[in-house]
Order: C-alpha cells, then structure tokens, then sequence
C-alpha cells in the first residue's frame, strides 16, 4: 500500500536545501531593508541593492571562465566585497575560501597549492605579499583580482573586473545541498592549517543554531568586531547567519576600540561578537568617552575563557546580556554560556545546549582513542578529552584523509582540549593536550596558571609553557603582557605566592615580559609557538627568575 515517497522528498530536499535560496527569499521580502553596512565609506546596501552587486559579480566570475566546484580564495579585511564574494560564489556552484590577510607568503602559498584556486582576490595593500607567494607556490590561479585600497600591478581590478556587468540573476547552476559551498583553513593553534569543507546542510544549520541561541531576528544589526574569514567570523554576526535571516551586517575594515564604539553609536548596532581581549579594549574605551551604545542588547565572546571580572565589566558597561561560546572551527559552536549564567560561571565554557551538536568528555588515553561511553566523573575534578558530535560542521579536512582518522572516531570527533566538566554538564577547559606540562610526573594545566596570573590588575594577558628541567621534567614559564607598565617582577611573584588556587608547584619558575603574545585570529592562543620560543630564549639567558 502507498504511503509516502520518501526519494520525492529527498530530491526536493537535495535541490533545495541551499543557503543562497534563503538569502533569495531575504531580497524578494526584503528588498528595502538595509543588508549590508561598510563603516569605513558610510555606505549602505538594501537587499535588492546587494543582490544586484553579487549579481555583477557572479556574471563577471562566469565569463572568466570559472566552473561549478572551482574554488574561488580570497584574503581580506571585512570589507563589504567579502560579501559579494561570499553570495556570488553560492550562486554559480562555485566554492568560497576566505583565508587570513596576516599570512605569510609562505603560509599563503601553501593554500595555494592545496586548494588550487581558479580565482584569486586579495587586497592591494596585500600586493607585495601575494606577489611574494605566487612566486613561492606552483599552482598558479587563472584569474588574479585585487580590491582596491591601494597601487597594484597583479591581476585586475575588482572595480573592472565588474564593470558593465548584468544586474539580473544569473544561470543557476546544478548542484545540491551536498555539495561544498566554503572551505574555510583552522586557525593554526598546533601548526599548518587544515581546509576544512562546509556544505549547504552545514551552512544552514549553523545558521540556525547561531540564531536561535543568540536570539537573533531580523530587525537586528550584527557587528563581528572579529575578522570574518575564520569560523566565528563568517558565521558569528559575519555574513552567513545575518544576511541568511534577513538582518544587516556591519563591515569595519579592522578593529579599533574608538572606532567600533563610533559605528555602534552611529548605526545603533544591536549584537556584536569579538574575542576577550577586544572587549577589554573596548571597556576601556568606553569608561573614558562613554559613547551612546544603549542599542546594543547582546555580546557573544569566544575563542578564549571569558573572565569572571571581565564579564562583570561587560555586563555593567557594554550590556547585561552577555553570551560565551566555545567550539571548534571542524564542528562549530558545541557549548554556550548565556546571559542566565553569568557572571557565576564565567570562567567554564558553558554546556551544550545547540540543537545540532553533542559533547562529551571522555578518558584520556596515550596511544588509543577512548570510548565515546568512556566518560570522567561529572565532579569538576578529573580531566578528559572533549568530545563533540555535530551536524554544523563536517569535521572532515579537505585533501587529507589521514588528519581525520586522527581526529575521528564512531562519528566523534576528538578535538584535543582537555577539560572537566560537572552534574550540569558546565566544561571547564584546562588545556590542549600538546600543551600540558608535567613537573616532577604531575600534570600541570596551563589555563589555570594564566588565569590566576591574569586577575592581577596590572596584566592584560598571561600565557604559560613548559621547559626540560633536569630535576623535575619540566618548569613552568610563564609570558607576561603589561596592563601598567609599571608592573614588576617582584609584585608578580608576590601576588601569585598568595593566590589560593596556585600551591607552590604550580607556580612559574621562569617569566619574561613580552609586548604580545603569538594568538590566532580568534583570539586564541598559540602555545606552540612559545613552546618554540622559549628554548631560545633560556638558551639566551633571557628568562627572568
């Protein structure tokens, strides 16, 4: 007897499970409504205007030659020809890859060479440096285009590139929500980046998990203070939730305390997400020339733990609805601290509570994976691996099959961070697994010590890592970024001898003043470069005792 049919369902789903779709839906709806905001020019484009530009674009794109499933890189600040890029390659099966503007032309050749990009978009004030990788990488793209904010003799510019270019919609290509629509590279906390592959079933999923838990709609403006070519960029007040909801989405080119404050004040932005330290910088700010910012009702932090004290700032200073997100780039946001937690568990990672993701934490096993069903008590106390189970992401790795069987196991993925986590299922992250240190046979967790260090009022950040030490395995050295310059030693010794959660063993050997810290784009920070650092520097004598 006849009941339903199921493969009708499924190619209808395959045809039409697509992230352009929605934005289409958004400029018929929506035609008037401002999309996109670029706060360097003062500019503004409704729907309908933003459709058009993409539309030039897309036409542009295909006469250069470019086919469904070509990969289109691109390296730029936020500006708004990021979204053109974003929707314009959706709408021609073509797959979009932003990549970080602070690479070197090494790292840029590298991606180059793995993805194979049929077009190439940069920034000219970045011309020396993709000259620097082209020469350096073999794959050489087709076609070379450079936006404009300054001389440059690669390629063609964006502006000619579209010009004369139809308005009207362009052929729609043949492909479904299977497909890889962006391919986006890890942000490098342990070495070379990875491209990681999104499809359309990754891309409106986490579309939606962000909105939903953030409690977005379309009457918002959405400001990511945050480059948008990373994870928590393009798809955290980025581009991909705001303009796939029907809201307006603020480019600033990059971020400046005073500045983000003037384009919140200005076009009454309503969310923005950032990393700790942005948010520092802005609290600061704006204890100074307390700018008009009472439109703002949300702020998402991520890539780093959210202090206690500084969520408290944030709260009485920027808005009383704070939220923390903690993730991946492989499977996105996995655990979120909303307003109702804090400030009183500040300081965890909060516990997941997305409709598309499971967590975990697991036993800790040095030559296997451990079982999924092989939890660590829920008591706060004993430390396992995190383990995530996520239809927001592929967690697959574009071209390297060998990196996900070391990371994936029965559809879990193992991402490497250590933590504890209690009854509630609220994580704390202690560390990364590369980055535990181990003094007289005890593991040490770098997360607490940096934490601890960083309470202090005259330290803006604090980063911690091991040395070979003959008597004890390892010391403890800790990197120290100046809040008050007038900050010394001694007073840092002192205060981290009277803290209650740092026992004696725990407590550096070893320190050393720093101008910055080596951190991702998102905020995070990259112990292995200062775990390369650091021999160096106590061969040189220049660890401070």
């Amino acid at each position: 007897m006849y009941t339903y049919d199921v493969e009708y369902f499924k190619r209808l789903f395959e045809k039409n499970f697509l992230y352009i779709r929605t934005f289409m839906r958004n400029v018929e709806r929506y035609k008037n409504r401002i999309a996109l905001i670029d706060a360097e020019k003062d500019k503004k484009w409704s729907y309908e205007a933003l459709n058009s530009e993409v539309n030039k674009l897309a036409y542009a794109l295909i006469e250069s030659g470019i086919k469904p499933g070509d990969v289109i890189v691109y390296q730029l600040m936020n500006l708004p020809e990021f979204a053109f890029i974003y929707l314009a390659s959706q709408k021609i099966g073509a797959i979009n890859c932003p990549i970080n503007y602070r690479l070197s032309p090494g790292e840029t050749a590298y991606i180059l060479d793995d993805s194979k990009p049929y077009v190439f978009i940069f920034q000219a004030s970045l011309g020396e440096k993709v000259k620097n990788a082209l020469e350096i990488a073999q794959h050489k793209p087709k076609v070379l285009i450079y936006v404009e904010d300054g001389k440059c003799d690669l390629g063609i510019s964006y502006t000619e590139f579209i010009k004369d270019k139809p308005l009207s919609e362009p052929p729609e290509p043949s492909y479904d929500a299977w497909a890889e629509v962006t391919r986006l590279y890890t942000s490098g906390t342990t070495g070379r980046p990875k491209g990681i592959p999104f499809n359309n079933v990754n891309e409106v999923l986490s579309c939606l998990d962000v909105i939903i838990y953030l409690g977005l709609n379309k009457e918002d403006i959405l400001f990511n203070l945050s480059p948008w070519f990373h994870r928590g960029g393009i798809h955290l007040g980025g581009p991909g939730p705001g303009l796939f909801l029907g809201a307006a989405i603020v480019a600033m080119k990059t971020f400046s305390p005073k500045r983000a404050l003037e384009v919140i004040e200005k076009y009454k932005v309503t969310f923005t997400v950032g990393v700790p330290s942005m948010y520092k910088l802005l609290i600061e700010e704006q204890k100074k020339f307390s700018y008009n910012i009472k439109s703002l009702r949300g702020a998402l932090s991520m890539g780093a733990p959210l202090d206690k004290s500084l969520c408290i700032e944030m709260k009485e200073i920027l808005t009383p609805n704070i939220f923390n997100g903690y993730g991946t780039s492989e499977t996105f946001l996995n655990t979120l601290l909303i307003p109702e937690d804090l400030p009183e568990k500040a300081g965890t990672a909060g516990r997941n509570i997305t409709f598309f993701a499971d967590v975990r934490v697991v036993k800790v096993y040095p030559d296997k994976f451990a079982e999924p069903e092989e939890l660590v008590e829920r008591n706060n106390q004993e430390v396992g691996e995190v383990i995530m189970r996520s239809l927001t992401g592929p967690y697959d790795y574009y071209n390297k099959p060998q990196e996900r069987a070391k990371r994936v196991y029965k559809d879990w993925f193992y991402c490497g961070d250590l933590a504890t986590w209690d009854e509630e299922g609220y994580l704390t992250i202690v560390s990364r697994k590369d980055d535990m240190i181990i003094v007289g046979g005890e593991n040490i967790y770098p997360v607490q010590i940096e934490e601890a260090i960083q309470e202090h009022p005259k330290v803006l950040q604090c980063a911690v890592v091991g040395v070979p030490d003959e008597l004890r395995g390892q010391a403890i050295v800790a990197y120290v970024v100046k809040k008050d310059e007038s900050l010394t030693l001694e007073e840092l010794k002192e205060f981290i001898s009277k803290h209650p959660m740092i026992p004696p063993h725990k407590r550096p050997r070893y320190w050393a003043f720093v101008d910055e810290l080596p951190m991702t784009a998102t905020g995070k920070k990259q112990h292995y470069k200062l775990r390369e650092k650091v021999l160096e520097d106590l061969k040189k004598g220049l660890l401070m005792r």
